[in-house]
């Protein structure tokens, strides 16, 4: 066996693992960190496949961003473990069913559109230029129309995700830069002339009585 192979069967192997410990896991924490460990084994399977652009782009879409988000909230909502185990078994034999179904379409997709026998070879020319140059020459050229397009949605959804959280409210409290800009002296101090107040003076306190056989 050479070293391609070993590094193949060896991550996807840890990628199986962690696949399935991520729906075994009792604690959601611990899935997610499963999750993440999956997420970079599938990445060096990519590297191994000499797809840069797929291998980077996964660790820094879904390890980088989402999971680390979905690790934040999972662990800030403090979740009910035991409210959620209730009817896992009344449930499992559909879910079961639906994975069963799901894993056979995949594997006849996969074994369909991934025909190496007949697979066409690239031209030198195009085999010489490495995965993400070769990506970015097709999306730029090629297709640049759509991706301006994708790249309009984009920035519309994320205006309207702006626009959605920064809604007025009344128990909202913020600050306006160009007021704080414009401040002056006597916007932040003001000098108030006080008469002065002199305290009475104190009684002396009365003299003591005489002691015990002192003359009156």
């Amino acid at each position: 066996m050479d070293t391609f192979s070993l590094l193949f069967y060896t991550f996807a192997a840890v990628l199986v693992f962690a696949g399935f410990r991520v729906i075994t896991a009792k604690s959601p924490v611990s899935a997610a960190l499963h999750l993440v460990l999956a997420f970079f084994s599938a990445s060096c399977v990519w590297m191994l496949l000499q797809a840069e652009f797929l291998a980077i782009s996964l660790v820094l879409v879904y390890v980088g961003a989402v999971m680390v988000l979905f690790l934040f909230v999972v662990m800030m909502l403090d979740i009910n473990i035991d409210s959620i185990r209730q009817g896992f078994w009344k449930h499992f034999p559909l879910a079961g069913g639906i994975g069963a179904v799901i894993a056979v379409e995949m594997a006849f997709v996969l074994t369909r559109g991934f025909d190496l026998p007949s697979a066409k070879a690239f031209p030198p020319d195009v085999a010489k230029v490495p995965n993400a140059k070769a990506l970015g020459i097709e999306l730029f050229t090629h297709y640049l129309f759509p991706v301006q397009i994708a790249a309009v949605i984009l920035l519309v959804a994320i205006i309207a995700a702006i626009a959605l959280t920064l809604r007025k409210r009344k128990d909202s409290h913020f600050q306006k830069p160009s007021e704080q800009v414009r401040v002056k002296k006597g916007d932040r101090l003001r000098v108030v002339k006080l008469a002065p107040t002199i305290e009475a003076p104190v009684a002396p306190a009365a003299d003591a009585a005489p002691q015990n056989g002192g003359q009156a």
